[in-house]
């Protein structure tokens, strides 16, 4: 078992990595919260895969959780799918003193912890996450919220897990597809934070495309200590956290773009990483050699860098609704080397067009 702190005072909690950690969810949940009842959020295909274990582990430590189902996909990540869910808070009676687990992705995630943090003025929520993206990146760090047609992520709010349990054996039924697109963020953290890490992703890409246990489990327990360090600098993206969003600005466009429906996540934020690479290489901030090898790493992972459909008119517009615009200015992430990059806020244009271009 491996325990990662994420210290922020008050609000400090615990990341447990475990194989088999889902069965003893009940013993570990019920240390940590307030109430014996709460709600179980999650979707129909990981109710069918975990949630019978889940609630028996629940119910050994009579913890007694209503189950509310969501339809799958980030088109579902909306206001009308969190209001549905409160109706169904209400009705079971779910008081102040309740919690919220989310069992699922980063949808399930993000729209749980947006449910918990605003429900009551906010009850405790813990995170049971069930996709590789989700277990190193949106389980972590407190940020959930939804979206609106006109951009990602434009609602939502900072709010901290009491407890986050990551069971690396539940991504054996996680599709491949949905798996590569988690190792994008994997190589994010190479990418903005820790050269060696990044090195070490590049010799055992194989190993952690066949699901090895030893490489799985040191990159989601890498992934998770870098993020834990970068928010308990910078909890509320003033500042430090910004780098997360490495590759996000243009993915997030993307995504808008084609409607949610055409590129998962991890995927979308693959082509960002690639479109940010060709910013730096024009504003001579990175060596045309480095973002090659950035870009071989992700088509070894079987992420695409290039993507099919949208207009860069249409990109482009959606930039300039993205939710880190700051006076009209768009924020990129841009990297200078291995395990460095640097926020830029006044990008020329032409430059991000071309960029844009480059990548569709």
């Amino acid at each position: 078992m491996k325990q990662i702190k994420v210290n922020l005072d008050k609000r400090s909690y615990k990341i447990i990595i475990e194989h088999g950690v889902l069965s003893r969810a009940g013993e570990l949940v019920s240390k940590r919260v307030s109430s014996k009842r709460g709600v179980i959020i999650t979707n129909n295909t990981v109710s069918k895969l975990y949630l019978e274990k889940l609630e028996k582990s629940f119910e050994s430590e009579e913890l007694d959780c209503e189950v509310i189902k969501i339809p799958d996909g980030e088109q579902y990540k909306t206001l009308k799918t969190c209001e549905t869910i409160f109706d169904r808070m209400v009705d079971a009676r779910i008081d102040r003193t309740g919690f919220v687990v989310a069992l699922g992705g980063g949808v399930v995630g993000d729209i749980a912890g947006y449910v918990a943090s605003t429900y009551m003025r906010g009850i405790e929520f813990v995170q049971i996450p069930t996709t590789l993206l989700a277990h190193v990146d949106s389980s972590v760090g407190g940020k959930v919220g939804v979206n609106l047609k006109k951009g990602k992520n434009l609602v939502g709010s900072f709010y901290q897990p009491t407890i986050v349990l990551i069971d690396p054996s539940v991504l054996e039924t996680l599709p491949e597809r949905e798996y590569a697109a988690g190792i994008t963020e994997v190589i994010k953290y190479g990418i903005i934070w820790e050269k060696s890490f990044f090195s070490y992703l590049e010799r055992n890409m194989d190993k952690l495309l066949s699901h090895d246990n030893t490489v799985l489990e040191k990159v989601i327990a890498v992934s998770c200590d870098i993020k834990a360090k970068v928010v308990e600098d910078d909890e509320r993206e003033a500042g430090l956290r910004a780098i997360l969003n490495y590759g996000h600005t243009v993915g997030h466009a993307i995504e808008s773009a084609t409607n949610y429906k055409k590129y998962l996540h991890g995927e979308a934020i693959s082509i960002g990483m690639c479109a940010v690479c060709y910013m730096g290489i024009e504003l001579g901030m990175i060596d045309k050699e480095v973002c090659e090898r950035i870009e071989k790493l992700l088509v070894r992972a079987g992420l695409p860098v290039k993507a099919d459909g949208p207009k860069a008119s249409s990109v482009i517009k959606r930039l300039l609704l993205d939710k880190k615009v700051r006076q009209g200015k768009v924020r990129f992430v841009l990297p200078h080397e291995i395990g460095r990059v640097i926020i830029c806020e006044s990008i020329p244009h032409e430059i991000v067009k071309r960029s844009v271009e480059k990548v569709l």
